[in-house]
């Protein structure tokens, strides 16, 4: 992938606030929901015993996916190698019978059989993951008897993108059909090239409200009455929010509130809560972060300047009717391009 950095080399998207509104008239992007999953990278490769294929977490996991090819274009008779994907895994839960089916949701395409595709624009990438990966896989699945589908790990699909003034179709006919979580939409740059780690040209788009940071949880114990050098395990906390500045390390930001209750079942279970990764959202009415969940799927937490964005977003956010109703302009706009 020619990436100089260590870290998970999968794009990342900015924090939506009103000047986005701008940016989405002045040039053409696509959107689609984003679902609330792990997101991986799929390595491809073949080897003398056959194609494998892996998926690699935002954590350096590495995990191998047995009972599952992707077929070359070409015909079954020939695999793809050296190919990576990304995308995000869920478990989508089956509504009448509560079923969990685990699913891998492509959206890009990074690499196909050692050719580096990421200095193309979206519209090709995403055209050649349809045509030349997808399709082939889907065709292929079609002829397997049920003993070998049952053994497989997940089924693959490819996700879903609208034109940006497609906003009202993504929340109208997209969201309402989904079997799994849903954590607002993504707009994506549809000429842009694919950009490791942060990429302006890639929007998160959330209701104000529900904007939400990552921060390192850190615990800080009160003193003993009886010694003051040694920490008082037994009393409550300060819930200190550690923020990520990169090769300086994580800072205390703020606090977190966390009620009596709450502590007492972290008390009581047992686990490590000191040093996680958790997700938080301003209650603005009680004037505090508060939790949204733990993310073991990360091991840091939002890089500074994410977090800046973030509280744009919270503080000069764009709500849902608010960005439907601005459709129209983007899509008066993205037309008059194309009359040029």
């Amino acid at each position: 992938l020619c990436v100089a950095s260590h870290r998970f080399p999968g794009s990342q998207p900015v924090s939506f606030d009103y000047e986005s509104l701008k940016l989405l008239e002045q040039e053409d992007f696509w959107v689609c929901e984003k679902s609330d999953g792990v997101r991986v990278l799929v390595l491809i490769v073949a080897t003398g015993f056959g194609q494998e294929v892996y998926l690699i977490d935002r954590k350096d996991a590495i995990h191998q996916c047995y009972w599952l090819t992707f077929p070359h274009q070409d015909g079954p008779e020939f695999n793809h190698s050296n190919t990576v994907l990304d995308g995000e895994f869920v478990i989508d839960v089956d509504p009448e019978s509560g079923k969990h089916i685990p699913r891998l949701l492509v959206f890009d395409l990074l690499v196909l059989d050692s050719e580096n595709l990421m200095g193309k624009s979206l519209q090709k990438r995403y055209g050649r993951l349809q045509s030349y990966v997808v399709k082939p896989y889907e065709k292929y699945q079609r002829t397997l008897p049920p003993d070998v589908l049952a053994n497989q790990p997940f089924q693959v699909v490819c996700k879903k993108q609208e034109l940006s003034y497609g906003i009202e179709a993504v929340f109208r006919d997209h969201v309402p059909k989904l079997l799994h979580g849903n954590d607002g939409l993504i707009f994506t740059s549809a000429e842009a090239p694919y950009t490791p780690g942060t990429d302006q040209k890639i929007l998160k788009w959330k209701p104000p409200s529900e904007n939400s940071i990552d921060f390192v949880l850190q615990l800080k114990f009160p003193p003993k009455r009886d010694n003051e050098r040694e920490a008082d395990f037994y009393a409550k906390p300060v819930f200190m929010l550690l923020m990520n500045h990169g090769h300086e390390g994580s800072h205390y930001y703020d606090t977190m509130e966390v009620d009596d209750e709450t502590w007492e079942t972290w008390k009581r279970s047992g686990e490590q809560y000191d040093d996680r990764v958790v997700e938080v959202v301003w209650d603005a009415a009680r004037s505090t972060w508060r939790l949204l969940r733990f993310r073991d799927d990360k091991f840091e937490g939002n890089y500074k300047s994410v977090v800046s964005s973030i509280i744009r977003s919270i503080e000069h956010g764009v709500e849902a009717e608010q960005l439907v109703a601005h459709a129209a302009r983007i899509k008066k706009a993205w037309k008059a391009r194309q009359a040029r």
